[in-house]
């Protein structure tokens, strides 16, 4: 994980082409950046997955990391080469995505028992 931070980092600052204004780089640079945050979220998913010696994944951590790519995808998008289509596919995935994230927190606790009224 370090590693690949690391890597973007110094490529980066070494190539020279860390250049604020541009909005290649600018794009670039954001778009490396949430890499390295997603991969540490789900590193942390799995670490707490393993920790806690459960069967079931914990699919909030799971959804909360596709909102982070969707983000990261959102981010790095260069509208003058995408179309309309692929933009509003990528709104419905945000959509349906916070959509689960909402029923997973307002659902039922783990035990199955309804939450008192």
């Amino acid at each position: 994980m370090w590693n690949l931070l690391l890597r973007v980092l110094f490529g980066l600052v070494l190539e020279g082409s860390l250049d604020p204004t541009d909005h290649q780089v600018f794009q670039s640079v954001f778009g490396a950046i949430f890499t390295v945050i997603i991969a540490l979220e789900f590193k942390r998913s799995i670490v707490v997955s393993v920790e806690s010696h459960d069967t079931v994944f914990h699919v909030r951590i799971v959804v909360l990391v596709a909102l982070l790519a969707l983000l990261r995808k959102f981010i790095i998008l260069d509208l003058e080469k995408i179309g309309a289509a692929t933009i509003a596919a990528l709104a419905f995935a945000t959509l349906a995505l916070g959509g689960i994230y909402w029923l997973i927190l307002t659902g039922p606790p783990r035990g199955g028992k309804p939450p008192a009224t």
